[in-house]
């Protein structure tokens, strides 16, 4: 079945969510098996190492930036009308969202992806910072935070279009972008190679990036075949984690979308993917200072995504991907944050040096 046949017996809404579930199965099996995570890598660099969980989020970062670029120099993927590049951005939200999201996924000791991954695997904490986070989403979307969120958007804006595109801005194009990302997907696979990884690392971590190619695709194949307007999009988690808590609290009947069928199909993906490795376990709060942090990291994450206009996922790998100028300040302002606040919580929390013996 071709998609204009899909779409003329499911219609587009349908479609979208199965596109979304399909996605998000891969996504979330991939990202547990590789242990994909972001403030780990970001936590490893900025200890001074080049360690396995570096390795695996630059392995699935430069795999998207890779088949991504081939998807557009091959003609199967034109990126020019997503949000990112084609509308107005902000880049004081890209940086101060990204700063806030940082310093929030260390107190979570997860990003927003990392958070569903370890719901599903059984981990309390990371389903009450999920839960948290997407209020939270939601009110700097449309609630009590927008206004806030709005104002610092406000500081300094760009015009969508070339303005918004890093390639563009640097007189470059898809082939340099492609360049680019085999570049780094060359220095992943050493580190990688050395460090002796197993076959689930290695196919975690190029199957995470390959979701995140695979996500632009798959909505662009149904924008190109669709008989109504459809907006290209790409994988995300703050947008998504919003919209199913205003689906479950609203009354039933808005049309499905890719957002929608994603967050099922990763919290699926992760369960498959602990099963498999023998990983789910129940876990809760383990000291007395951790649930206050785990809430506020979560209340910080969701109010720096909607400023930055995606999260870990959705600015850092999906519009990072397609070389969109706010998804690299936000990325940047992702690894600033949390490795200023990994510093912060290493000195507040480090042990008491032990009494010198006289």
């Amino acid at each position: 079945m071709d998609w204009t046949t899909g779409i003329e017996r499911w219609g587009e809404p349908t479609v979208l969510a199965l596109c979304g579930l399909a996605v998000g199965l891969g996504f979330g099996f991939f990202a547990q098996r590789s242990r994909f995570c972001l403030r780990a890598a970001v936590v490893e660099f900025w200890h001074g190492k080049f360690g396995e969980k570096l390795a695996v989020w630059l392995l699935a970062f430069a795999t998207a930036v890779v088949v991504v670029q081939l998807f557009v120099v091959s003609g199967t993927l034109d990126v020019s009308t997503a949000r990112q590049l084609a509308t107005r951005g902000s880049l004081s939200g890209a940086l101060v969202g990204g700063l806030i999201f940082g310093v929030g996924m260390v107190m979570t000791r997860g990003c927003a992806s990392r958070l569903l991954v370890l719901s599903a695997n059984g981990n309390l904490r990371a389903l009450l910072s999920g839960l948290v986070f997407a209020v939270t989403a939601q009110a700097a979307l449309g609630g009590a935070l927008a206004p806030l969120r709005e104002a610092i958007a406000g500081w300094w804006v760009v015009d969508g279009g070339p303005s918004r595109s890093l390639l563009a801005l640097m007189g470059v194009g898809p082939m340099d972008g492609l360049a680019f990302g085999a570049l780094w997907l060359v220095v992943a696979g050493f580190f990688a190679h050395h460090s002796g990884w197993s076959f689930w690392k290695w196919a975690g971590g190029v199957g995470t990036g390959l979701m995140v190619a695979l996500a632009w695709a798959g909505t662009y194949q149904v924008m190109s075949h669709s008989f109504e307007p459809v907006q290209i999009q790409g994988l995300t988690f703050s947008g998504p984690s919003a919209e199913w808590l205003m689906r479950v609290l609203a009354e039933p009947g808005e049309p499905w979308t890719f957002g929608l069928g994603l967050m099922p199909g990763v919290f699926v993906g992760s369960l498959i993917g602990a099963l498999v490795g023998g990983d789910w376990k129940l876990e809760g709060f383990g000291g007395g200072y951790t649930m206050p942090r785990y809430i506020v990291g979560a209340i910080f994450m969701g109010f720096g995504s909607m400023l930055a206009g995606g999260c870990a996922v959705g600015a850092g790998m999906t519009g990072g991907a397609i070389f969109a100028v706010t998804a690299w300040l936000t990325l940047g302002g992702m690894w600033v944050g949390g490795g200023l606040a990994d510093r912060l919580f290493d000195r507040a929390h480090a042990p008491a040096p032990a009494p010198a013996v006289p």
